[in-house]
């Protein structure tokens, strides 16, 4: 085995929003990759048109720098708990890691997490706390609470040996000191060199690359991408895909490419240590490329098993078909599919309803993007509300726990405390800080997290911050109402008028304006009480010579709240789905007529009293 003193592969890990994308784009221009007058866009990384909405890391990526003669692989690494299968792979690409983290906020539930992640494989890191501009910033408390972190996760005595560097990703400065501002971000990539070894490889061995992601080119078909773990690969090389089995399938490598800057160069052949890119090989995330004479499969990449799951199914409302282009149940089914071979952390399976599948994933924000991503592909189905997947454990049920840290002024205090103590949380931690705020940190089951985000918004009037991470499993808390309130359901078909969802406002908050259609047994807003009330949103004022007083002339209608798709999922009931097609999502009821919900109603009472007895 030899090390390799011109790579160094990096990933940079961190919580969401404390600056990875917007350091990565200092990075790449003052490694002269753009030219002195091109065009680029800020978070050049998120090229995602969902990414850039959000403003938010869904998918790692990869890109490469050099600096005095050595190549800086980098991958930019989602900081969203929902999407750690993104980060959990990408490790094993990597020799090092930028541990980032903001100079006022310190390490959040996030950080803890892909921190965790490095540490296992044995990686170095380097702390960079960005951000250090901010008023408030406390670097000293940052770097305190930072060391902490890597001795509570069992870091080794190489590993809590971390170099420090304080930077403003936005200006591209980095400095050893927080009392002086760099000017470039030299101070940082001479870390990386120092501090972060090069590859470990053996030159000679075979060929293996495990595949770490994949992507798709109209021209040349799926791309497999990994870092070369050993020899080396050839342009027109025979290769062998070792599968998840261990079954071998021939193949020839057509195109091979290197990373530099944003884009792929093709070359003739890379050596061990380097991230590569490869076609002609229908390999899947897990797999392994290898020599054709001597193949040698590699550990296939583990990630944690998910902690929510939805029904995925064909669109059976009144409106169906109308919006969507792909609207059957085999369509649904190959799109489900397909999206394992990207989503290693996502689970599909069938059920005993032919256009019905169950869709398991990290979280509500981690289904929610993929029911976007599929709605603006053209798919039209409908999904169910988010339930928690329940464990078998030495022969106890027990279900999924979060770390829930949270942020509140303390006039909100009393409130925030209240609403998580419904959900059955259990207060671990508390701190007051010195502006107003207080951190508390919470352990509650997965279930009391479902609808719970719009719930603290309220109570804090929208200013209050909050973080998850998954902490395992638990005995079950026992009953908790995740949803206090009814759901106003449209009595008839037919359109929205001004006059019907006048009349109707008083009986609760209503999610639609005038003029869009509905149909019976669809939710037109939330009940101000805890059932559902049927209400006539598409009645029409009778036409008089007669005007009762001035205030017909201008009906004003207050307050309609137009959901988000996050919050549409975040609000249904048990009894309810959410329909979605390219133009719109609606929810509805399962059971559309009133006298079929109250069919069911009596026939559970019915089984309720039986059971009792």
């Amino acid at each position: 085995m030899t090390i390799r003193p011109d790579i160094r592969n990096i990933a940079i890990i961190a919580h969401v929003d404390h600056g990875k994308t917007t350091l990565v784009d200092a990075m790449l221009r003052q490694s002269r990759i753009f030219r002195e007058n091109q065009q680029v866009a800020e978070r050049v990384m998120d090229s995602n048109a969902l990414e850039r909405e959000r403003g938010i890391t869904i998918m790692a990526k990869n890109t490469a720098v050099v600096y005095r003669g050595v190549k800086i692989n980098i991958v930019d690494t989602p900081g969203h708990a929902d999407f750690g299968g993104e980060v959990e792979r990408i490790m094993n690409m990597v020799d090092g890691v930028l541990l980032l983290v903001d100079a006022v906020d310190g390490p959040m539930p996030q950080t803890k997490f892909v921190l965790r992640q490095a540490l296992r494989r044995g990686h170095r890191a380097i702390l960079v706390v960005n951000k250090i501009d901010r008023p408030h910033a406390r670097p000293n408390h940052v770097l305190n609470e930072t060391f902490d972190l890597f001795l509570d996760l069992g870091a080794s005595e190489e590993q809590a040996e971390f170099p420090t560097l304080y930077t403003n990703a936005i200006l591209g400065t980095a400095s050893a000191d927080h009392r002086h501002e760099g000017t470039t971000l030299e101070p940082l990539f001479d870390a990386i060199i120092e501090r972060i070894p090069g590859p470990d490889v053996d030159p000679d061995a075979p060929a293996q690359l495990l595949v770490t992601t994949t992507s798709y080119d109209d021209y040349i078909g799926r791309i497999a991408v990994g870092r070369l773990q050993s020899g080396s690969l050839r342009k027109g090389q025979s290769v062998a895909r070792i599968d998840h089995s261990g079954g071998l399938t021939p193949a020839k490598v057509t195109q091979l490419f290197t990373f530099q800057g944003l884009a792929r160069d093709e070359v003739d052949e890379a050596t061990a240590g380097d991230i590569v890119a490869v076609s002609g090989v229908d390999a899947g995330i897990g797999d392994t490329i290898a020599d054709a004479a001597d193949p040698r499969p590699l550990p296939p990449i583990r990630v944690e098993e998910p902690t929510l799951r939805m029904t995925f199914s064909v669109n059976n409302s009144p409106f169906a078909g109308r919006e969507g282009k792909f609207v059957t149940s085999r369509k649904l089914r190959e799109r489900l599919f397909a999206e394992l071979e990207r989503d290693v952390a996502l689970r599909v399976a069938e059920t005993d309803s032919a256009d019905t599948f169950e869709v398991s994933g990290r979280g509500e924000l981690h289904l929610a993007i993929l029911i976007e991503t599929m709605r603006r592909e053209g798919y039209e189905f409908q999904v169910s509300r988010p339930e928690v997947i329940l464990k078998e454990v030495a022969g106890e049920t027990q279900e999924p726990y979060e770390q829930l840290e949270i942020e509140v002024a303390q006039e909100e205090l009393g409130s925030v405390v209240e609403l998580a103590g419904r959900r059955r949380a259990t207060l671990k931690d508390m701190k007051y800080r010195e502006d107003g705020m207080v951190h508390c940190v919470y352990r509650i089951p997965t279930r009391g997290l479902l609808g719970f985000r719009q719930a603290f918004l309220t109570a804090t009037r929208g200013r209050g911050v909050m973080n998850t991470l998954t902490e395992g499993y638990g005995p079950l808390a026992g009953a908790i109402a995740t949803r206090e309130l009814g759901s106003l359901i449209a009595w008839e078909d037919g359109t929205t008028t001004t006059f019907g969802l006048n009349a109707a406002q008083d009986r609760g908050q209503l999610f639609l304006n005038p003029g869009i259609e509905v149909y019976e047994g669809m939710v037109v807003g939330q009940h101000i009480r805890e059932r559902d009330l049927e209400v006539n949103v598409v009645r029409k004022k009778h036409l008089t010579n007669m005007r009762s007083s001035n205030s017909d002339i201008a009906v004003k209608l207050d307050g309609i709240r137009e959901l988000s798709l996050d919050d549409a999922v975040e609000f249904l009931a048990d009894d309810e789905l959410l329909e979605v097609t390219p133009k719109a999502f609606r929810i509805r009821k399962r059971l559309l007529t009133k006298q079929d919900r109250d069919r069911a109603l009596g026939q559970e009472k019915r089984a309720a009293e039986a059971a009792a007895r």
